[in-house]
């Protein structure tokens, strides 16, 4: 007799799948089920002004090997499908684990697709391979056939650092970890990691140590980094389990205590550090032997080391016996610099698009702004600057702003309309404002100085210049990054928070530089790509000034990486596609102050003013969702439903409850309270933001209607105490809006208590009925002044 048709998938997995798994020898610590495997987050939606997750991805049964390794996805349907109709969900899943072996069942047998054969089967349900089975099948059908060495079974055994403060990898951070451990157990010496900015990967490259430290497999590691607070953050934090045995590289110290160097496993040095005064190698100096190290791993890889010719790419080829990780969100591939001619391909890929899939990273919207000098400004004949020099008479645009003239009205507009955007969200909101160089930071540094001199008045370091050669502004570079620290919050910067820097509080990202690399420009949005949901970040916005935003559409912005071997064309020639200061040097040179003259022009020279706001929603591939306006998006939608102001009037007096009409827009989108805030017109009623919006009516404020209904004195006809409720309850509409009157509770709330309990307060009125028949005149009068 066949399983009945009315069991659910629940059914099945507890009357048939559990006992089929488990009786095979699989015990409670191999399987996960799926309350414990929700492997995404769900993707974060943004829509008008709303955000909100999708569902997150779960398996229903993920088997483990061991600890560190997932060996089968098992996905459960009811009983009206077929045995194999979840194979290819399951198969889609146990892709995104690295799983080898899929199968699905509704409850009457199993269908198995195996990937390292390639093969399907169907068995009955007492057929279901043991633990043991599927890891012997995976270890003679592992590496094309040829099985799994020693190396690789002890690190594969070898399980992840778990404790109270480390959490448990993601399955991509997973995925990393065992695809490059694996590699360096088959004797892979050069490996390269892809992972998007905030996707985790010095917490990737801990696990990595760890598992090939404590498996045995390596014995001394050292860590490159081209910035301290690269090196710090990554000791203070996912190193931390590892503190007893790190030690981070000083070479002015440990030149005289060498034989120290020896009681210390993992080293954290910068390639400054490293190289020394002059290229003096202090490397050699150091380490003599140039087999000390057998893992070294270079974080944000595609900076200098990536260079042929570069003096950092020494210090690899000096370690060149050890094995190497690169690890990056962006390979730098060119004719003449290029991460994977030296790592090879990458060994494993997290890209900005999965991350945002996932919901693991933040989406984005962009707000593209332009000036009336935009394309093109000109000097009239003999013009001169603020220093009464001629400036040169042609065309000026965009990428020459702050590079070869300064047009002072123009850093002005760009402060003004950065704080106008705060100040309609939220003034706290961590912001970076990119630069042209050091100069134009400390400038742009003063005019939002000026244009926020109320919050600088609470606290000076509401705006700070955070730049390699600014020692104030590096100083607060930490508290800059730090969750739990509010100031400051405006970082005007030209390089030095472009890349590596871990910002996770940023909202806005402001870009008044010129940006030719695809590279930089990766970096420079992965910035704002964290997720800090319980301190309210869930998405962050890019404040275009120079059309830079147009590199989304480039095939580069989610592509395959390519090298052109035709760029440039010549080692020492300026790549024509990158703009001044457009670089990955380090700091000390990439920050240095900018000496040359260039022609000032004050307001009366030029004055500058945004002729146009567009913002837009890109997808995770860079593709254009949407351009909107989230007011032209309201009042769309309000027109859609209420064609004219006399239908929508209509409507609004008919309704019981007002709110349903903000409801009604909260599923489409529309939060009508966060809109009227960013408009600057919370006090103003629902109905009459409406009508504005849609219909170009003149607002009145709450408490202007309120005023008018008590020159009407419409209350005379209600007893004293019920006067003062509805007095009390006007007070409530001036304060909060309509829907305070909509419902009894409020009179269970300030100022109503002092009448006493809420069937005392309708007694007053005769009974509930006559009060909300009372409230319902209040409604009217408030609604019937024009």
């Amino acid at each position: 007799m066949g399983i009945s048709k009315d069991l659910t998938e629940e059914d099945i997995k507890f009357r048939y799948l559990n006992e089929a798994i488990t009786s095979k020898g699989w015990s409670k610590d191999s399987i996960f089920m799926e309350q414990k495997v929700k492997f995404t987050d769900g993707k974060i939606n943004l829509h008008g002004n709303l955000v909100h997750r999708e569902k997150p991805k779960f398996a229903d049964y993920v088997l483990y090997a061991n600890k560190a390794t997932p060996i089968a996805i098992v996905e459960a349907k009811d009983a009206n499908h077929s045995v194999s109709h979840g194979l290819q969900q399951s198969m889609t899943y146990a892709q995104m684990l690295d799983v080898k072996f899929a199968y699905s069942s509704n409850g009457e047998g199993f269908a198995e697709h195996d990937f390292l054969t390639g093969k399907e089967r169907t068995f009955a349900m007492d057929e279901f391979p043991t633990k043991e089975e599927l890891i012997e099948r995976y270890k003679n059908e592992a590496n094309d056939g040829n099985g799994l060495n020693k190396q690789e079974l002890s690190v594969i055994e070898q399980p992840f650092c778990t404790g109270q403060n480390i959490f448990p990898p993601r399955y991509y951070q997973r995925n990393a970890v065992n695809r490059t451990v694996g590699a360096i157990a088959k004797g892979q010496n050069r490996v390269l990691l892809v992972m998007a900015t905030g996707t985790g990967k010095t917490y990737t490259a801990f696990q990595i140590v760890w598992r090939l430290l404590k498996s045995g497999l390596k014995k001394k590691v050292l860590y490159l980094a081209d910035r301290n607070i690269l090196v710090d953050q990554s000791i203070q934090q996912d190193f931390k389990p590892l503190e007893k045995v790190t030690h981070k590289i000083d070479y002015s110290k440990d030149k005289n205590h060498l034989e120290e160097l020896g009681s210390y496993q993992v080293f954290f040095a910068l390639y400054q550090q490293l190289i020394g005064q002059n290229d003096a190698k202090n490397y050699k100096e150091l380490f003599p032997n140039p087999d000390y190290f057998d893992l070294v791993i270079v974080d944000e890889c595609h900076r200098g080391s990536a260079k042929d010719d570069s003096n950092w790419r020494n210090i690899l080829e000096y370690f060149s016996s050890a094995t190497h990780i690169g690890m990056t969100a962006t390979p730098k591939e060119t004719k003449y610099q290029s991460s994977i001619g030296y790592f090879g391909e990458p060994i494993y890929t997290y890209s900005l698009k999965n991350g945002i899939e996932d919901g693991f990273l933040a989406p984005f919207k962009v707000i593209n702004i332009t000036t009336n000098i935009g394309d093109e400004w000109r000097p009239t004949k003999g013009q001169k600057d603020i220093y009464g020099n001629e400036i040169e008479d042609r065309i000026y645009n965009n990428s020459d702003y702050d590079y070869n003239i300064v047009i002072e009205d123009r850093i002005r507009e760009v402060a003004q309309e950065i704080t106008n955007y705060l100040k309609s969200t939220d003034r706290m909101a961590k912001t970076i404002v990119f630069c042209a160089d050091e100069v134009h930071a400390e400038r742009m540094r003063v005019a939002l100085t000026n244009a926020n001199s109320d919050m600088c008045k609470k606290h000076p370091d509401y705006v700070v210049r955070i730049t390699g050669s600014d020692e104030y502004g590096k100083g607060k570079l930490n508290y800059f990054i730090s969750v739990s620290s509010e100031y400051p919050v405006i970082a005007t910067t030209s390089k030095l928070l472009s890349t590596g820097v871990d910002c996770k509080m940023v909202k806005l990202i402001v870009l008044d530089q010129q940006i030719g690399s695809m590279t930089e420009f990766k970096q420079i949005i992965g910035r704002g790509t964290r997720l800090r949901e319980n301190e309210g970040k869930t998405n962050f916005t890019v404040m275009d000034f120079r059309n830079v935003t147009r590199l989304f559409a480039d095939p580069d912005w989610d592509g395959p990486i390519e090298i052109d071997p035709n760029y440039p064309a010549k080692p020492n020639e300026t790549d024509p596609r990158t703009f001044p200061e457009d670089t990955d040097t380090p700091p000390s040179s990439t920050n240095a102050p900018v000496t040359h003259s260039k022609p000032i022009v004050d307001r009366e020279g030029c004055q500058v003013m945004v002729v146009n706001k567009v913002v837009s929603v890109y997808d995770a591939d860079g593709k254009l969702l949407r351009t909107e306006s989230i007011t032209d998006y309201t009042k769309k939608n309000i027109l859609d439903s209420f064609a004219t102001i006399d239908t929508f009037t209509s409507k609004w007096k008919e309704l019981k409850k007002k709110s349903d009409i903000a409801d009604m827009l909260k599923e489409r989108g529309i939060d009508l309270a966060e809109l009227k805030t960013s408009q600057e017109m919370s006090n103003v009623d629902d109905f009459d933001f409406i009508c504005h919006i849609a219909y170009g009516k003149k607002t009145l404020t709450r408490r202007e209607r309120a005023e008018q209904v008590k020159k009407r004195d419409i209350f005379t006809k209600y007893g004293e105490q019920a006067r003062l409720v509805l007095e009390a309850l006007l007070e409530k509409y001036m304060e909060e809006g309509i829907s305070e009157l909509e419902s009894l509770t409020v009179l269970e709330n300030d100022p109503f208590r002092r009448f006493g309990s809420k069937a005392n307060i309708v007694k007053f009125f005769g009974g509930k009925r006559d009060y909300l028949k009372a409230v319902k005149e209040l409604e009217q009068s408030i609604y019937n002044i024009a």
